[in-house]
C-alpha cells in the first residue's frame, strides 16, 4: 500500500505491522502495560508539561526508573519512542539474567510462584477455575507450549478464560509482552473490545460461577475450545448481550487467514458470492489494507465499496515472512493461479546463509511482517552478550527475551551468537520484487526500507489479480492509487499482463522516482502517467483521463494505513484519522469512474 500522507512528520509510527501488536480498540484507548501490572492513560500529566517531561512521565509511569528512562531517552534520542521502550525492556531484562551457575525463574515464574498452592493442579487445562490453573511446576514439562503460556498468564493474575482468548486472538507465537498488552487493554475497555465482549457473562461470583457452567466436567471446557461451530457460540453470546442501540460489527477475521483460497488449498463453492449489480465491472477493482484494523473499520470499508465481504489473507501462505491484509474487491475469484517460480517457504530456503548459525531453540520458520524500521545495532549488540556467555544453552528466560525481539524486530542469526535486521534486498526478495528494485530512486537506506515496508506483497496480489490475464489479452489501462512502489504494477507485470497505461497516483517522490526506475529497466512500451496527490484528482480530471484513454481496466490501491495500524499507540484513530481518512478519495475516485465510464 503506498501512501499520501504529509511528507513531514507523518511516519513517527512508521510500523506497518499491523500484526503483531494490534488490538481491537476504539480509537480513545491508549493502555500503558508493563510486567505485572499497568497503568491507565493520564491526558492530564501528559498535556501539561514539555516534550522531555511528558516523554519521561510516560515511561515511568509504566513502572520504569527515571534513571532507567533518562538513560534510553538519551541512547536513542526523544524522536524515536519504539527504540526508547524497547532500551527499557532490554535493560530490564537484562537486570533480571541469572548468573551462570544459578537458576532464575524466568518473567512470569516468580508471579505464579506467588500464586501457586501446596497441591500440584494436574493438568490446569482439565479445569476452568482461575486458581487452579498455577499449581506444582513439576508438571510443566509435560505441558504444550501454548499451555505453559496459559499458565505463565494466569500466574500473572489474569483470568483463565481472558488469556484463552488473548491467545487465540494473538497467535500462539505471540510473545508474553504482546499478550499482556492484549489483556491491559481489554480489561481497560471491555465494553468496547469485541473478543472480551463474547465471553460468558458469569456474574460477581465468578468462579463458582464458571465451575457451574461447566458443571463439573473438565472435558467441557476442552470441547467448549475445540468445538468447530464456537465462533458461532461466541456470536449467540454477542447478540444477547448486547445493548440494543449498539451497531453490531459483522466483519469477522478468520483464522487461518486464508481468504477465498490460496495455493495448493482447493478453491471451494462455499466461495461462490453475489456481487450487487452496482458492484460489478469493468472497471474492476481491488483495494486493500490492514486486517486488524480498529473495531467496525472494515464493516464501513465494506459499507462503502458495495457491502462487498472482506476477503482476508496473510501473505504467510504465499512467502517466508507473514502480512496480514485485508481486500475487498470486485474480481472473479475462481481460476487464480500462482506465480512461478514458487517464492521461499520458510526462513531457511530465503535466507540460507542463516541456517548454519541458527541455534536448535529458535523455532522459528516464517518471519513477521516486515515493518519499515529495523533494530538498532545496541540491541543487537545486547542480545548477543545475553546469549554467549551459555555456550549455546542460555536459560528458558533470555531465550524467551531473545525470542520475543527476534520476532519483533525480524531479526536472523548471522553468525555464532549474532544476530542482524534484514537488508533491503532481503526485504524485496520476500516481498515479490526483485532484487535491487528500490535502488532505482537512488535513495537512502532509510527510505528504501520506508518504501518497502508500506508495499503490497506481490505473490499475494498477483494471485487475486491473475484472473485478469485471460480477460485481458492484449493488455490493461490502470488507475493505481496510492502506488507507493510500484507493488500493483509489478504483479501484473510479473503476471504476463501489458500495460498499456498506467496512471499512477503518490505523493511521495522517492516512490514516484522508484517506480518510474522500475518501469524504464523493463522496458514498458505503454504509457506511465504520475500525479502527485489524491486529492487533485477530480471528477474534470478523471474525465479527460477517461476520454484520452477510453476507460480505466482497473482501480486498484491501498490507502494509509498510518491511523489503523496497531502499533501506532498516538493516533489510532481509525478511518477519521489524518491519513487514513483518504480511504474516503479512493471511494470518490472509484464511484466517479464508474458514473464517467457509464456515460
Amino acid at each position: 500500500m503506498g501512501s499520501n500522507a504529509d511528507k513531514e512528520g507523518s511516519d513517527s509510527f512508521g510500523w506497518d505491522t499491523e500484526d503483531e501488536q494490534e488490538l481491537m480498540l476504539p480509537s480513545s484507548a491508549s493502555p500503558r502495560c508493563f510486567g505485572n501490572g499497568f497503568v491507565g492513560c493520564s491526558d492530564e500529566a501528559s498535556s501539561s508539561a514539555g516534550p522531555s517531561t511528558k516523554l519521561i512521565s510516560h515511561f515511568v509511569g509504566m513502572g520504569f526508573s527515571r534513571d532507567m528512562v533518562l538513560t534510553a531517552i538519551d541512547e536513542n534520542g526523544e524522536a524515536n519512542t519504539d527504540a526508547i521502550l524497547e532500551t527499557l525492556l532490554t535493560y530490564s531484562a537484562l537486570e533480571k539474567s541469572p548468573p551462570k551457575t544459578e537458576h532464575v525463574a524466568c518473567e512470569g515464574e516468580q508471579f505464579a510462584s506467588e500464586w501457586s498452592s501446596s497441591e500440584s493442579a494436574g493438568d490446569f487445562l482439565d479445569d476452568f477455575s482461575d486458581e487452579d490453573y498455577v499449581g506444582s511446576e513439576d508438571n510443566d514439562e509435560n505441558l504444550s507450549e501454548m499451555e505453559r503460556t496459559l499458565k505463565q498468564l494466569v500466574g500473572m493474575g489474569y483470568p483463565a478464560a481472558e488469556a484463552a482468548i488473548a491467545i487465540e486472538r494473538c497467535g500462539q507465537d505471540a510473545s508474553i509482552m504482546e499478550l499482556t498488552d492484549f489483556l491491559c487493554a481489554a480489561q481497560m475497555a471491555k465494553a468496547a473490545d469485541a473478543l472480551l465482549e463474547e465471553l460468558p457473562r458469569f456474574g460477581s461470583n465468578e468462579g463458582e460461577q464458571r465451575r457451574n457452567y461447566f458443571n463439573g466436567d473438565p472435558r467441557k471446557k476442552k470441547r467448549f475450545y475445540a468445538d468447530d461451530n464456537w465462533e458461532r457460540k461466541r456470536q449467540k453470546q454477542r447478540v444477547r448481550h448486547r445493548d440494543p442501540n449498539e451497531e453490531i460489527d459483522t466483519t469477522i477475521i478468520p483464522n487461518p487467514m486464508v481468504g477465498f483460497g490460496i495455493p495448493g488449498e482447493p478453491w471451494r463453492a462455499r466461495h461462490q458470492r453475489t456481487l450487487p449489480d452496482e458492484a460489478i465491472g469493468p472497471p474492476y477493482f481491488y483495494y486493500e489494507n490492514v486486517a486488524l484494523a480498529p473495531k467496525g473499520v472494515w464493516s464501513t470499508i465494506s459499507r462503502y465499496l458495495f457491502e462487498i465481504e472482506p476477503e482476508f489473507v496473510d501473505s504467510k501462505y504465499f512467502s517466508a515472512a507473514a502480512r496480514k491484509r485485508g481486500y475487498i474487491h470486485n474480481l472473479p475469484i475462481g481460476n487464480r493461479f500462482p506465480l512461478l517460480p514458487i517464492p521461499p517457504q520458510t526462513i531457511h530456503e530465503a535466507l540460507p546463509m542463516t541456517k548454519r548459525w541458527w541455534p536448535t531453540w529458535d523455532s522459528r520458520t516464517k518471519l513477521n511482517c516486515l515493518q519499515t524500521c529495523l533494530a538498532s545495532a545496541q540491541l543487537t549488540d545486547r542480545l548477543r552478550k545475553a546469549v554467549e556467555d551459555y555456550n549455546d544453552n542460555p536459560p528458558l528466560n533470555i531465550q524467551k527475551y531473545v525470542m520475543e525481539q527476534c520476532r519483533k524486530w525480524n531479526l536472523v542469526w548471522v553468525g555464532k551468537n549474532k544476530v542482524a535486521p534484514l537488508e533491503p534486498d532481503e526485504i524485496e526478495s520476500l516481498l515479490g520484487f526483485a532484487k535491487n528494485h528500490t535502488r532505482g530512486g537512488g535513495i537512502s537506506r532509510t527510505e528504501r526500507l520506508k518504501g518497502l515496508g508500506n508495499s503490497f506483497q506481490v505473490d499475494t496480489v498477483a494471485y487475486h489479480l491473475s484472473v485478469l490475464k485471460d480477460m485481458f489479452p492484449n493488455g490493461m489501462t490502470v488507475l493505481s492509487l496510492f502506488s507507493g512502489i510500484g507493488g500493483a504494477e509489478v504483479a501484473l507485470y510479473r503476471l504476463g499482463i501489458h500495460l498499456k497505461t498506467v496512471v499512477s497516483v503518490e505523493i511521495s517522490e522517492t516512490s514516484r522516482n522508484i517506480l518510474r526506475s522500475w518501469w524504464e529497466s523493463t522496458n514498458q512500451s505503454g504509457n506511465l502517467i504520475d500525479i502527485d496527490d489524491v486529492q487533485k484528482l477530480d471528477a474534470d480530471k478523471l474525465e479527460q483521463l477517461i476520454n484520452s484513454f477510453g476507460g480505466f481496466d482497473l482501480v486498484i490501491g491501498g490507502s494509509p494505513c498510518n491511523n489503523l495500524s496497531g502499533s501506532n499507540r498516538v493516533s489510532r484513530d481509525g478511518l477519521e484519522g489524518k491519513h487514513s481518512s483518504l480511504f474516503y478519495d479512493y471511494f470518490r475516485i472509484l464511484n466517479q469512474v464508474k458514473v464517467i465510464m457509464a456515460k
